[in-house]
Formats: structure tokens, C-alpha cells, sequence
């Protein structure tokens, strides 16, 4: 059988459901622990991957957290965000929309202006130096409910930095319906924001439904549920709203207990717009390369197959029409030369 892993490491791509602390490598999250004695957060790298070993998605949340209270000062965040940049340039990303989720740093004290021009200066100095084009989702932190999402619809539109194009939703699922968010996504979209919600991750087909109906979901963080509906798969597939599937992930939260029972090959089966994401890598011990094999092996796909899968997640992006066409054909420039070798 090929070795696609070549192809895949050099095949131009898109990010599009990747969070911003969840990217935090060993190596800088060993540095900002080393910063902030107090934490608990191990400074060894080769320990974090025990810690970064979850039981389920109510402790994945609890280690997360543990992390986002290591970045304290505009400098960690500028720190955090150059270096995922860095990672992503490794991987032939091109273009990534990062969650980042500015009430999880101003609630611990970071000054909102501080913590808007460290992310867009890192983005501007990463675009300049790695060529990776980054772009801002704000999300809601789910489980710290209503204030929280008051604070980011009132980031998001009254300070809204340049980078920013989405506004989303994230966190525990169970005991955080959907519904309540619709002011804040209303308002995000009345300021032009599109509106990308976590859901159906660890919760039926029924919290998808209120992403659409509710939010006005332009895309599906996950939807990892949506196979239980074939109504709702019909839905997606017939106004193309992409899911944006990470595969170790629902491993790694348990919210999906095989990766050969996947639901992405049902997803692919009925017709349904799917891109491939890697949500939290160091935490999961991937990166969307190792994604990009994952989906590979379980689809059956060879390098044309997973040149159409990059073509998704460039199409499923709100990046400007003419920047897709550019990185389209960067796509198909790179695998025509590939194959004609």
C-alpha cells in the first residue's frame, strides 16, 4: 500500500476548527508553566503527555483550563499565538481560523486592548515571516454561561480586531443548551460575524438542530451526532453546511469510542460537506497531517482523494474568493506535479 504521509506533508492546506490554547505545543506550554510556578501544569514536556491523558470530556475540560490559566500577560498570549503559527508553517498550513477565546484571558486579568494587539500583532508577524494567513474565530466558553457570552459578543463587535470573521461557541455540550446563546449570536451577525457553534459533539442530533435553527450556523464544529438523523444529514449535505470533523479528538474526549466506527464515512456517504481538523493537537498527540491519515485510512482515499478533502476545508472557509482560488490551485498544482513524478 502507498505511503501517503509524503504526499500529505506537503499537500497546501486549511485549517478550519483548531483552538488557540488547545495548540499550545509541549515546548510552550513547558515555558509558560516554567513562568508561572503556581500552576499545576507539569514543565517537563515528556510529562505532559500522561497529563494530557483524559478519562473523558468533563476532565479534558479540567486540563484545558489548567492550561488557559497559564497565559496571564499580553506577552503569553502574543508567545502562544507566533509559535502556533510556527507549527502550523511546518505542516504546509496555509490558511487556519483559529478559536480563541478572549473571556477565558480577560477574566484572569489580561487587559481586553492588550490581549486584541498581541494576537494581531502575532498574526501579522507570522503571516510575514511563515506565509500562514490566520484569521480569528471568537468563541463562547459554554460552560461559563451567560456572562461569558455577553463579554465576547461585546469583544467581538465593539472591539473587533482585523483579523476577526466568526463567532462560535465551545465547551461542554450537556447542561449547556444551545438556545440561550441566540442574542449573542444574533447580535455577532448583525456585525457581519458568520457563526460557527460547536455542536452535537457529545449530544445528539437535536443540539445540531438548534445550532441551525437557533445560531444560524454557517458551519458545525464536530456534529459527530448528525449521522443519527439521516433528516439532518440530508439538511447538511442539501444547503452544504460543512462539518468540521477531527477524528482523534473524539477519541481522545471519548466522544466517539472506535475510530473504525467513525461517523465521517456515513458523513461522506450521504453527501455531507467534510473538512478535516485536528481541534486541540499536542493535547491529542496529533496535527492535522496525522489527521489527514486518519481520514485517509478510514475513507479509503489516495492522493487525489485527499487533494479533494484539502479542496474542502478551503471551500468550507470564509476566506475571500480570491484567496480560495489561489490556494485551490495551489492544491492542484501541487498534486498534478506529485503524480506526474
Amino acid at each position: 500500500m502507498t505511503d501517503l504521509h509524503p504526499f500529505i506533508a506537503g499537500l497546501p492546506k486549511a485549517e478550519l476548527h483548531v483552538h488557540h490554547v488547545g495548540s499550545a505545543s509541549p515546548r510552550i506550554v513547558a515555558e509558560l508553566a516554567g513562568r508561572h510556578a503556581d500552576s499545576k501544569v507539569p514543565t517537563d514536556p515528556e510529562a505532559l503527555a500522561a497529563y494530557f491523558t483524559f478519562t473523558d470530556f468533563a476532565h479534558f475540560i479540567d486540563v484545558y483550563l489548567s492550561v488557559v490559566d497559564l497565559i496571564r500577560t499580553p506577552e503569553d498570549v502574543r508567545l502562544l499565538t507566533f509559535e502556533i503559527a510556527r507549527d502550523m508553517a511546518r505542516q504546509n498550513i496555509r490558511y487556519a481560523e483559529l478559536t480563541v477565546t478572549p473571556y477565558s484571558s480577560t477574566s484572569r486579568g489580561i487587559p481586553e486592548q492588550g490581549f486584541m494587539e498581541a494576537i494581531e500583532d502575532a498574526r501579522k508577524s507570522a503571516e510575514a515571516e511563515f506565509g500562514v494567513v490566520l484569521r480569528w474565530c471568537f468563541d463562547i466558553p459554554g460552560e461559563a454561561g451567560l456572562p461569558a457570552a455577553e463579554e465576547t459578543a461585546r469583544l467581538a463587535v465593539d472591539l473587533r480586531p482585523e483579523g476577526l470573521i466568526s463567532f462560535g461557541l465551545g465547551g461542554p455540550e450537556i447542561g449547556v443548551p444551545r438556545p440561550q446563546f441566540k442574542p449573542y449570536f444574533d447580535r455577532a451577525i448583525a456585525a457581519g460575524l458568520h457563526s460557527v457553534p460547536h455542536a452535537g459533539e457529545t449530544t445528539g442530533p437535536e443540539t445540531i438542530w438548534d445550532a441551525l435553527r437557533e445560531l444560524g450556523a454557517e458551519r458545525i464544529g464536530h456534529g459527530t451526532s448528525a449521522v443519527q438523523d439521516p433528516g439532518l444529514l440530508a439538511y447538511l449535505a442539501q444547503h452544504r453546511i460543512p462539518l468540521e470533523v477531527c477524528p482523534t479528538s473524539n477519541i481522545a474526549t471519548r466522544a466517539v469510542l472506535d475510530l473504525e466506527e467513525h461517523p465521517i464515512k456515513a458523513m461522506v456517504a450521504a453527501g455531507v460537506l467534510v473538512t478535516i481538523n485536528s481541534d486541540d493537537p499536542p493535547m491529542f498527540g496529533t496535527d492535522l497531517n496525522q489527521e489527514y491519515g486518519v481520514a485517509a485510512r478510514l475513507l479509503g482515499l489516495d492522493e487525489r482523494g485527499l487533494a479533494d478533502l484539502a479542496k474542502n476545508g478551503v471551500e468550507a472557509s470564509f476566506l475571500d474568493s480570491d484567496g480560495k482560488k489561489r490556494l485551490t490551485a495551489e492544491i492542484d498544482a501541487y498534486t498534478a506535479q506529485w503524480l506526474a513524478r
